[in-house]
């Protein structure tokens, strides 16, 4: 025991580390170019910012509900609508072309699409709106979420380092705890009733499996910094988008690849995590690292699909 909470502190601690390394690493290069453009247009988002804060005379609990809630939700259905459309027609082919899985879900089952709908409307309405109960009187607590001045954006950058290191630690352990036999078989099998996901089934879960993994470390990292309503919107808005790219079932060019989490359902027992890191220093990705799908996890920088540039291997005769 004392030896696993060893390599458990060790690996921790080097997960850490380089988080911080990467950290210091973008804020020496991009984030000097980015912030200066923000800095010009500082001004400008200032301005919208007090007018939107007035525009609600200061209500805190309406600005935090349309920031926290809406604004991602928006998010989250708007692209996932433009997603569904290709799953259920087909079209348009600009997007059906980057299929990973060719073959699955052409088209995808109306009927398990209504069930994943809603599934996911019920864990939104009644897992996630009733969270940001207590994370709005958390952040309260810290006095700066509903500041008249918005954060720098080289704060910000700190606080989106931050927020996904903390995700990466608690979906990766979470999602591990969630595959134990008994837990699998009562919970997450839900989720992984879809071995070729699409982009709404990043939600559809048990719900307690929503609350766990998919609410509770996304919300950790802004409770922690005590951050700014602006600064929780961006970030749930991009987890939310994130997730769907992971789970839609298409490699698209200039997006992150979906490679890495589309194999986790199409094998159950490899890439656990986000970014990856952690199933590196786990192990749980060795498997992965063999495949074809390993050499397509990479960002599509032309028109042509990965599954035509790099195929799967023909399968060899009986």
């Amino acid at each position: 025991q004392e030896e696993k909470l060893w390599d458990t502190m060790k690996i921790t601690a080097y997960v850490l580390g380089t988080g911080l390394l990467i950290f210091t690493a973008l804020m020496n290069s991009v984030s000097w170019y980015l912030g200066n453009i923000w800095d010009t247009s500082g001004h400008f988002w200032q301005t919208t910012w007090l007018k939107f804060y007035y525009l609600f005379d200061g209500k805190e609990w309406t600005i935090f509900l349309f920031g926290a809630a809406l604004v991602p939700s928006l998010a989250f259905w708007g692209f996932n609508g433009i997603l569904m459309v290709a799953d259920v027609t087909g079209k348009p082919t600009f997007i059906t072309r980057y299929r990973i899985q060719l073959g699955k879900n052409d088209p995808v089952d109306s009927k398990r699409l209504r069930q994943a709908i809603y599934t996911a409307l019920c864990n939104q309405f009644f897992i996630s709106l009733p969270m940001l109960v207590p994370m709005f009187y958390i952040m309260k607590r810290w006095g700066n979420t509903f500041s008249k001045e918005l954060p720098t954006f080289h704060w910000f950058l700190v606080e989106l380092s931050i927020f996904t290191l903390i995700e990466e630690i608690l979906f990766y352990y979470t999602h591990r705890l969630v595959h134990l036999p008994l837990l699998y078989k009562h919970i997450h099998k839900k989720h992984h009733e879809w071995t070729a996901p699409i982009g709404v089934v990043s939600i559809y879960a048990h719900p307690l499996e929503h609350l766990l993994s998919n609410t509770l470390p996304v919300m950790t990292g802004p409770m922690i910094m005590g951050s700014h309503i602006v600064s929780i919107t961006a970030w749930f808005s991009l987890a939310f988008i994130t997730t769907s790219i992971s789970h839609c079932g298409y490699h698209l060019p200039f997006l992150p690849s979906p490679e890495f989490h589309d194999f986790h359902h199409l094998k159950f027992n490899q890439c656990y995590g986000v970014l990856g890191l952690l199933d590196y220093l786990h192990g749980t990705d060795t498997v992965f690292r063999q495949t074809k799908a390993y050499e397509r996890h990479r960002v599509l920088l032309s028109l042509t699909p990965l599954s035509e540039s790099i195929p799967e291997a023909p399968k060899k005769a009986e």
